[in-house]
């Protein structure tokens, strides 16, 4: 075909790829599986549009160089070594039990060894591509299933390459009859040539050619894909797969300071040349040889769905880890993935397996990884149907869950915080700072120890788990407090503390106000809003420096804005009271509440949490200020901070005396000198109730005021 031929035709495809795109994206369909059905429409079984296989293989040759390249960019070792013994046990175990079943299985078809050889070797691995993807967004890749199926995927990874390297030279020599003894030493020769060259240009020359390069991300994205298309034809040329050194080349610049900087850049560029090895595994696809391979397809991709997970859960539940754990690391092998179909691809040039084999391991490709993105993304739900019969893979103790899941009674808690993320961390944090009693609680092991190495007590717990409250200290805690932005497990943990019996105050954090609401409505006590709230204090500081600050100074001098947190010492106390001056050397010039500005407060005038103090001094002076203004109070009994106002709630009996008398009748001001702020009667709150409101038996009048004053009315009323 013309070149003119060739770029329509490949603008056809393309064209068709993107709709096929769209369509999965609206089904939530791995776009594989849209790359696949746009190369099989494209086909010759159906459109016939492709007619340019040399072009397009070459394409996808290059694509699949890319991606190994990537792969071996970004192998880090130290993951492995970090997850424990479980990566390697899990993924050796795995990969040994796969391959055997599927052994049998195969040969059970009556396929002959070579040909169920390969299958068995493509149903041994996974997608690590995938898998990562799917784990990102659903924001599980650095919890402890996590960070284990990334461990193990990577040592499939390593295991697929060797795969790689048996079947393109063992493969190919020995089926021409050559001695396997000489066939061995002549590879290992060239192997260890090999592999010795690229060892002494990582150590001599590569480090200071990509930092010479690294000055234009242009030439570095150049020479690394020419580096990865060099080594894969000299790999290609010594007998090996271009695959192999398209891998050995990202290994030799994983080293460098600039492979994180590589690998985003040509993570689009790999993604499209993907996109052309499916399309032409789809357009190779043989429908009527999938035809005859429909019913062993089924079987297998049972086996794959169904036995891969089962394999994971048992080899980490006999390693001790709890049933969940496993399910959900387990879930991460339920298909196999495009090394499969490579490997196979490979077979099929080599004449090892036939178009049939072809066709059987394509799709089952098709169908689980499918099926095993549905299983991933709503896990939670699978795993709630299956938590009863997975127990037996379950040990009486999981110990090496339990360790992280110990906490000794040391009394009453304030809270118990779900999340130490960047906001919860900050929360906690701040928490701290104020002498409060916090109990953490997150799914990432390297923050679980981070906050432990600081003598924080820590559990180990995923809120998506039902069984994570049976570990938490209740009882002991005042609130719980949830920093994760998610309705689909804020809502039902909220059910489950209440269902559980939890008496404590309960604290969400919502994505926006309709969120919010809907966690008010359903009885959370407090809503955090995380960035309208910043945004908002955000706005306040700059609309206030905007009216305050001026824009020219030519004065040695410096100017900051600076804000009384809730546990200042200083908090409530008036100008006069704050050593600012005599301390420091800086000045108060404004303080900024509520929207007002007040400019040159006097020595009367009272400083309340939340309130903007524009401070003037050198450099020096005002971070001294904002040092002794922000310094917290000396830790006291709770009710004993002369400022502190807190809530209390007055239950109307039937029988008592203020049953069918109006607010303004008790007095509650002018008896206690404090303020009813609410009714609740049944399920409404009145939360402007005026002077004139009756009182009913059953209401709960909500009050507030001074610790001192809140104690008078708890002995008065009897609270």
């Amino acid at each position: 075909m013309s070149s003119g031929g060739t770029f329509y035709e490949i603008s056809i495809i393309l064209g068709l790829a993107t709709i096929l795109a769209a369509v999965g994206q609206k089904l939530r369909q791995p776009l594989i599986i849209m790359f696949l059905l746009a190369g099989i429409l494209a086909g010759p079984s159906f459109l016939g549009v492709i007619e340019s296989h040399e072009q397009i293989e070459l394409l996808a040759q290059i694509g699949i160089a890319l991606l190994l390249f990537i792969v071996g960019l970004k192998l880090d070792l130290n993951l492995i070594r970090s997850t424990g013994p479980v990566a390697l046990a899990t993924g050796i175990g795995q990969i040994i039990f796969t391959s055997a079943i599927g052994l049998v299985i195969a040969l059970g078809f009556g396929m002959s060894f070579i040909a169920a050889a390969y299958v068995a070797v493509a149903l041994t691995f996974s997608s690590t591509i995938i898998i990562v993807k799917l784990l990102s967004d659903k924001g599980e890749i650095d919890s402890l299933h996590g960070q284990i199926a990334v461990g193990f995927l990577i040592v499939q990874d390593i295991a697929a390459i060797l795969a790689l390297v048996a079947l393109t030279t063992f493969g190919s020599q020995i089926a021409q009859e050559e001695s396997a003894l000489v066939t061995s030493l002549f590879i290992a020769v060239k192997g260890l040539g090999m592999l010795t060259a690229i060892g002494l240009l990582m150590r001599f020359v590569l480090p200071g050619l990509v930092r010479r390069l690294a000055h234009s991300q242009e030439m570095l994205i150049i020479f690394a894909i020419a580096w990865a298309v060099f080594l894969g034809a000299a790999s290609d040329y010594l007998g090996f797969s271009k695959e192999v050194g398209a891998f050995l080349a990202g290994i030799s610049l994983a080293s460098t300071p600039y492979r994180d900087a590589i690998g985003a850049r040509l993570v689009s560029l790999r993604d499209f040349l993907l996109l052309f090895f499916f399309i032409d595994l789809g357009a190779r696809l043989e429908w009527s040889a999938v035809g005859t391979q429909i019913v062993p397809a089924i079987w297998f991709s049972l086996f794959v769905l169904i036995g891969n997970p089962l394999i994971v859960l048992a080899i980490m539940g006999a390693m001790g880890y709890r049933r969940r754990t496993g399910f959900l690391a387990g879930l991460t092998v339920a298909q196999i993935s495009e090394f499969s179909l490579i490997v196979a691809a490979l077979g099929l040039g080599l004449g090892h397996i036939d178009k049939e084999t072809m066709g059987l391991i394509t799709l089952v490709g098709v169908v689980t990884i499918c099926a095993s993105t549905y299983m991933i993304l709503y896990s939670g739900t699978l795993y709630r149907i299956l938590e009863k019969p997975l127990k037996i893979f379950e040990r009486k103790n999981p110990h090496r869950e339990a360790q992280t899941c110990s906490l000794q009674d040391s009394g009453p808690l304030d809270a118990i915080m779900l999340g130490l993320g960047r906001y919860g961390s900050g929360l906690a944090t701040h928490l701290l700072s104020r002498k409060k009693n916090i109990v953490g609680v997150d799914f990432d092991p390297s923050n679980l120890e981070r906050w432990r190495s600081i003598g924080v007590p820590v559990l180990y717990g995923d809120m998506a788990d039902p069984e994570m409250l049976d570990h938490l200290p209740l009882s002991r805690a005042r609130w719980v407090i949830s920093t994760v932005r998610s309705r689909e497990l804020n809502l039902p943990l909220l059910h489950l503390l209440k269902d559980s019996g939890y008496k404590g105050k309960i604290a969400l954090t919502a994505h926006d106000e309709a969120e919010a609401a809907t966690f008010r409505k359903a009885g959370a006590d407090v809503v955090f809003r995380p960035f309208t709230d910043a945004s908002e204090q955000a706005a306040d500081a700059l609309t206030h420096a905007m009216d305050i600050l001026p824009e020219d100074i030519d004065w040695p001098i410096a100017f900051q804005e600076i804000r009384i947190q809730s546990g200042s010492r200083f908090a409530g106390k008036k100008v006069r009271d704050i050593p600012l001056r005599a301390n420091t050397g800086a000045s108060i010039l404004a303080v900024s509440r509520a929207g007002r500005v007040h400019y040159d407060p006097g020595p009367d005038f009272q400083v309340y949490p939340g309130d903007r103090l524009v401070i003037m001094g050198d450099p020096k002076q005002i971070k001294q200020a904002g040092e002794l203004l922000n310094e917290h109070m000396a830790h006291t009994k709770r009710g004993q901070e002369p400022d502190r106002f807190e809530l209390a709630k007055i239950l109307v009996a039937p029988d008592s005396d203020k049953t069918g008398r109006t607010l303004m009748d008790l007095g509650f001001r002018q008896r206690y000198s404090v303020t009813v702020v609410g009714i609740r009667r049944g399920n409404e709150n009145n939360m402007s109730p005026g002077p004139d409101t009756v009182l009913l038996p059953g209401d709960e009048v909500m009050v507030v005021g001074t610790s001192a004053a809140i104690k008078a009315v708890k002995e008065k009323e009897g609270i």
